[in-house]
């Protein structure tokens, strides 16, 4: 009984030693002849586990390197601003009688905005003006009194002294006039400063200031903001290096302003300005678009993306973005020979702008590249095109305005 059990125990291991030589029996036996492995798969009998399997051609989209003209762009972020932004504040203390406009009206230069109450200048002009009449009765009394003296003086009957004196009363009273005059022009500026005038076209923002309030020359806050909007400015920043690239080009460099997306576009305009000195804590320069703005597309604080169209590269190499991939090697693209298989080519990539990629080095035109299914892809594939292959090289189209 006990030499049974220990049968029973061993025969599940020798089940499995003669499972083991029958699977690995054909290898040790072609090792003890000295069969390769690739025999063993020429072989391809039924001793042989490696059979030879055909790997089936990968599908993939293809399109063809093109050629042409294509713009260089210097992207950035820029931050809208007015054109002109004016703070209109009262000149004068007093109390505002009429609020004239509403918010968010548009405005022309010279609109009145507001009347402050005038009766205090008013009547400070009038004093002026009768401090005037009365200099001036006392100027022409004087003036004959002085004629009397000149006779009296000519007649022997009069002293040059008294005749001195008379002339240099009048010099006096002509003096004094010309002072009433500027007091009298004082006292209308003043006055006038009670009507409130926008000094630029533009839009009004909130109102600051309702009807019924003191307000005071000091304030710092006004009455309303005017901003001109059309056109407008967009500011924004580039990297110092770009600098001289920006200084060689002649005439006005087009920029765009682009939405948040990135591919929105709201307005094209010019640059106007570049800032004469660069920020040495962030080596940036400060540069400043004009936009017409005829839509309103831009408004004042909105945040844009910027791109400074640079120059035009001709006669280009041009792929769809998405032909490009990113690996160790940096920039590569699948290149389709003439037997269907791929290379993995390394490419220079000089921008990608509007859903095409510019190359600078790598490809030549005409050549084929997939521009769908790399992920399944390795150098040496084997790849079919499908029916819908042929893409257009040509980068979309800039977005409608909206």
């Amino acid at each position: 009984m006990v030499q049974s059990s220990v049968c029973m125990k061993k025969f599940p291991l020798f089940l499995l030693f003669c499972g083991f030589a029958w699977v690995f029996w054909p290898k040790i036996q072609s090792a003890w002849r000295g069969d390769s492995a690739a025999q063993l798969t020429e072989r391809g009998g039924k001793d042989s586990p490696m059979r030879k399997v055909d790997v089936p051609a990968v599908p993939v989209v293809v399109c063809d390197v093109q050629q042409r003209d294509v713009p260089l762009y210097l992207n950035g972020i820029g931050t809208v601003q007015g054109f002109n932004t004016v703070t209109v504040r009262s000149r004068v203390d007093g109390q505002i009688e009429k609020i004239l406009f509403e918010e968010g009206q548009d405005v022309k230069a010279g609109d009145v905005l507001a009347r402050i109450d005038a009766r205090p200048f008013k009547a400070a002009l009038a004093q002026a003006i009768a401090k005037r009449q009365q200099d001036e009765a006392l100027l022409e009394n004087a003036q004959l009194d002085l004629k009397r003296d000149l006779t009296l003086l000519q007649e022997k009957a009069g002293t040059a002294q008294k005749a001195d004196t008379q002339k240099a009363l009048v010099a006096q009273l002509e003096a004094a006039l010309k002072a009433d005059d500027a007091a009298i022009e004082a006292a209308r500026v003043q006055l006038d400063y009670t009507t409130l005038r926008s000094p630029i076209a533009g839009r009004t923002g909130i109102r600051i200031v309702d009807e019924g309030n003191v307000v005071r020359s000091g304030d710092a806050g006004g009455v309303v903001v005017v901003t001109q909007m059309k056109p407008i400015s967009v500011v924004f920043n580039l990297s110092e290096q770009h600098l001289p690239s920006i200084q060689t080009q002649k005439g006005k460099l087009g920029v765009l302003a682009l939405g948040r997306d990135n591919t929105t576009l709201l307005a094209e305009g010019v640059l106007s300005v570049v800032d004469n000195q660069i920020d040495s804590t962030t080596g940036t320069i400060r540069l400043k678009g004009t936009f017409p703005n005829e839509s309103l597309e831009l408004w004042p604080g909105q945040f844009v993306n910027i791109r400074l169209r640079l120059s035009v590269a001709a006669n280009a190499l041009v792929v769809p973005a998405v032909v490009v991939q990113r690996g160790p090697v940096g920039a590569y693209v699948y290149v389709v020979k003439a037997d269907d298989s791929v290379e993995l080519r390394v490419v220079k990539v000089a921008q990608i702008e509007d859903g095409g990629a510019l190359i600078e080095e790598g490809l030549k035109q005409g050549e084929r590249v997939v521009v769908d299914g790399q992920y399944r892809l390795q150098p040496g594939s084997k790849v079919k095109v499908t029916d819908s292959a042929m893409r257009s090289t040509s980068p979309e189209k800039p977005a409608a305005k909206h």
